[in-house]
């Protein structure tokens, strides 16, 4: 490969290989974490509980994702009430050593083969059809991305190696101002780019051209970027609860914390890193690994210290959101679990309500603030969702009579709906962004009224499906008949405003566009109600009641008196769906 003659190619080297190394490392955890599944939402939930198991998950989902993005699912948990900011804590600790676990993958030197790679994960990616192999195929063609950029940096950088000399030797650890400097300035490039991963890729990549030729050079380099990737969950938090916000926190004082005791640990790292490998790069990503894990089992036994210290530092006079009401503890009392999963109902209707509010101030004006809090709130319901059908999975396992059997399947149709409703109310302020980026779709003031109106109409709708999932109350019947009236109210003022809407159209009183962004807004809104009217209706079937006096009734039994069908033959039905029955 040829090598950069001028300092405008070496910088379209540099960018276009940091690019590319950053790209392969986003579609590499993309397709790791799609091809593991759903199920580590599943065994999140549970290894919270223990805050070493908890430690164990998060460094496996770190080495899939990276501690950066990682983080930001975790904060989407705890704004969805799935998690406790103290449960957060060992996952994140976790989601640091698995970021180092992911730079000793990159550590080796497997340079020579990432164009087969590329070529063998997009061949995996398009022919098969099973979506756990084409996943896997992603993966492989992040990894060959990735290494196809830092090949790229290292070529670039190997015939300026020299000219970087002076610049390296600011940040070398071998004083204690190029310590620091070296880590503030590694902590700044990370923040900007928001990969740990490339920035420690791209000291590899200074290693491989021969710039960094010792590990005091590069030590900076990784204490800066653990620093610096704390951005990303900063800026992931915005908008949402404040202990999804502690939570961010959180994790930046753990790595204030271990690149701190990094700094004080240098010595010993300089005098004795040279036995894990004779090889430079492996030095640094074993240093990594060995700095990471040793601080966070330091720091996991103050785990509560470390969470009440993120919420002095985070105040809030606000109420936090309600937790979530799926605990598997309930499971073997199938009637206590299925009001847990009514409540859970209900819950996410508020989310959706809350954001149902936010979308109409968003109609009114826009604050960048609350547009992202309607979009981590409808994120959250879906997380939610995923959460109730494995609650509901786990209940089905147990002993069930057949009124709570059919129940669980009604509560799964109505959690479906819900977060049909989440999406639809997202649409309105995607629509409300659209309507603003365009002068002539402004509405007159009798369409802004007509809007209003349909608005007030919707959100009552929603107000009486979050009472009438009240399991307490439990009067599921007679809330659900109200609602069907009201929806049926809502069809006749919809069709009213509507009819009104075509008038303003034809007499040219409102621009083309306008009218297509105010059918927009009113096809949402009638969306969102069909979908509390399916609620309702599931409300009104004879199964959907609780039998107060069987909440404390222990099931322990798995589900008996269910024979397994025989499989069937698909020849035999297959030719029937062509038409020869």
């Amino acid at each position: 490969m040829n090598e950069p003659d001028t300092i405008t190619e070496l910088i379209f080297w540099l960018t276009g290989g940091l690019a590319l190394f950053i790209y392969g490392m986003r579609i590499m955890g993309e397709g790791l974490s799609s091809a593991v599944g759903s199920s580590m939402r599943s065994l999140l939930g549970r290894a919270t509980r223990n805050r070493l198991v908890g430690l164990g998950l998060g460094t496996t989902i770190g080495a899939l994702i990276q501690s950066s993005a990682s983080v930001v699912l975790y904060i989407g948990f705890i704004n969805a009430g799935l998690m406790t900011l103290l449960q957060s804590v060992g996952p994140i600790l976790g989601a640091n050593i698995g970021t180092t676990l992911s730079v000793q993958l990159i550590s080796f030197k497997l340079s020579a083969y990432a164009l087969p790679t590329i070529f063998v994960g997009l061949m995996l990616h398009l022919i098969p059809r099973n979506p756990k192999i084409k996943h896997l195929g992603l993966a492989l063609l992040g990894f060959g991305l990735l290494f196809l950029g830092m090949t790229l940096m290292g070529d670039a950088i190997h015939p300026y190696r020299d000219a970087f000399s002076p610049w390296l030797a600011r940040i070398n650890g071998k004083t204690v101002s190029g310590l620091v400097l070296g880590t503030l300035a590694a902590a700044l490039v990370t923040g900007v780019v928001q990969s740990s991963g490339a920035v420690i890729g791209m000291g590899f990549a200074m290693i491989n051209a021969g710039a960094i030729t010792e590990f005091e050079g590069i030590y900076p380099i990784i204490l800066g970027a653990n620093i610096g990737t704390c951005v990303t969950g900063l800026l992931g938090s915005i908008g949402t609860t404040v202990d999804a916000r502690r939570a961010a926190i959180v994790h930046l004082l753990f790595n204030l914390i271990s690149s701190t005791l990094g700094m004080l640990a240098a010595p010993l790292f300089f005098n004795y890193i040279h036995l894990t490998s004779d090889d430079l790069i492996r030095q640094a990503a074993n240093a990594g690994t060995i700095k990471m894990t040793v601080c966070a089992l330091v720091v996991l036994p103050f785990s509560p210290l470390l969470a009440k210290l993120a919420t002095k530092l985070v105040p809030s006079s606000r109420e936090q959101p309600e937790p979530t009401f799926l605990d598997d503890q309930l499971l073997d009392r199938p009637e206590r679990a299925i009001c847990a999963a009514l409540n859970e109902l209900q819950r996410t209707t508020r989310i959706c309500a809350q954001s149902f509010r936010l979308a109409a101030e968003e109609f009114i004006k826009h604050d960048r603030q609350r547009e992202h809090l309607i979009n981590v709130n409808e994120q959250s319901v879906n997380a939610i969702k995923v959460s109730m059908r494995d609650y509901n999975a786990k209940l089905a396992h147990h002993h069930l009579s057949k009124r709570q059997a059919v129940l669980i399947e009604h509560i799964d149709r109505c959690m479906s709906d819900i977060e049909r409703i989440a999406d639809y109310v997202a649409n309105l302020s995607a629509i409300a962004r659209r309507q603003r980026a365009l002068s002539a779709a402004r509405f007159v003031p009798e369409a802004v009224e007509d809007w209003l109106a349909v608005h007030r109409t919707t959100e009552h709708l929603l107000q009486k499906t979050i009472e009438s999932l009240d399991s307490e109350a439990g009067r599921f019947q007679e809330a659900a008949a109200e609602t069907l009236t009201l929806c049926a109210q809502f069809e006749v003022q919809a069709a009213i405003i509507h009819e009104a809407h075509l008038q303003r159209l034809e007499g040219e009183v409102v621009t083309p566009i306008a009218g297509i962004i105010f059918n927009d807004y009113l096809s949402n809104f009638r969306w969102i109600a069909r979908h509390v009217k399916n609620i309702a209706q599931i409300e009104q079937q004879p199964q959907f009641f609780i039998k107060r006096e069987k909440l404390n009734l222990e099931m322990t039994n798995e589900a008996s008196g269910y024979a397994v069908p025989d499989a069937t033959h698909p020849a035999d039905y297959l030719h029937r769906l062509s038409g020869n029955m």
